[in-house]
């Protein structure tokens, strides 16, 4: 496939399947407690419903409001053209670009606080304080499970660092098993899903993102669930190269196989959904401080070998 073909492929996945796995998500769920639930294309009409509605605006916000969710989602959207989903490359990948993907994520985060605070509502002060305290813990993890994969490379390059994990030996795997199993509960956080959040929830007391987003409404809050679906879908890619061999060409081949692992990704989120409960807010720190220390461990590790 053509180097433009493949943009467009990557574009085309990036925009089209991340609603999908949502809806994968919600069917895991009901089907794992006895319901029929949604159907699998409910994501999509949902956005689709919320762009046709109006948008009502406190009297008390500004332009920063507005921006909040518009910034999120372009931050994502570009993210996930730095990450390669079918291919071994994107079509904005460069050097060092996992820094940039991590620093857009918490462009991301920053706007959506920002929105909420600026709302004046104590409920969605509340919930950007959390965000921004389970922030600080994740950002760590985020960052160690990267160095994992990186750092055998040498290079802080997606490109590069999926490369040298298609030529690494057995002996590597565990590190990279390692990364994977703390880049999930990064997805499991980034994305406000159990046990560090609940995004069915409606006690005010209890949410997290869902209550920094209480005031948005019509197209806005339509691309803040839309961004929330893409980041998913984003973060799952990364543990879809890490456990499964995508061809570096791409093409269609490596987009059945993205898609087939975004599925795989997307039964075990409903699946951990369905049977853990979520933890009490003092006990999320010591969750993501557990990820963040289990990938210091493999960095570790990488440094005793003297690979880095």
């Amino acid at each position: 496939m053509s180097a433009s073909g493949a943009a467009l492929l990557h574009v085309a996945l990036l925009l089209a399947a991340p609603p999908l796995m949502v809806g994968l998500i919600g069917r895991t769920k009901s089907w794992l407690s006895g319901r029929r639930g949604p159907p699998l294309w409910q994501p999509y009409h949902d956005v689709l419903k919320l762009l046709r509605k109006g948008t009502v605006i406190g009297q008390p916000a500004t332009w920063v409001f507005r921006a909040g969710p518009i910034v999120a989602l372009a931050s994502i959207l570009v993210a996930g053209l730095i990450v390669p989903l079918a291919a071994g490359q994107s079509p904005l990948g460069f050097s060092g670009d996992v820094i940039a993907f991590a620093a857009l994520l918490g462009l991301g985060r920053f706007a959506t606080m920002a929105a909420a605070l600026d709302t004046g509502s104590s409920f969605e002060g509340m919930g950007a304080s959390r965000e921004a305290a389970f922030g600080a813990f994740t950002e760590p993890a985020l960052f160690l499970a990267l160095a994992l994969v990186c750092l055998p490379a040498g290079r802080a390059g997606f490109a590069e660092a999926w490369g040298a994990l298609a030529g690494a030996s057995w002996t590597s795997r565990p590190l990279y098993l390692l990364a994977a199993v703390v880049l999930f509960v990064v997805l499991l956080a980034e994305n406000a899903r159990i046990p560090v959040d609940d995004p069915a929830t409606h006690l005010e007391l209890t949410m997290v993102h869902e209550v920094m987003v209480l005031d948005h409404g019509g197209p806005d809050l339509a691309f803040i669930v839309y961004g929330a679906a893409v980041k998913l879908f984003v973060i799952a890619a990364l543990l879809v190269h890490l456990l499964l061999p995508v061809p570096a060409g791409g093409g269609w081949a490596g987009a059945l196989l993205l898609l087939a692992g975004e599925a795989g990704v997307a039964v075990l989120v409903g699946v951990v959904e369905s049977s853990v409960a979520r933890l009490r807010l003092p006990r999320v720190p010591g969750f993501l401080i557990g990820a963040a220390a289990l990938a210091a461990i493999g960095v570790a590790v990488l440094f005793t070998r003297g690979q880095p």
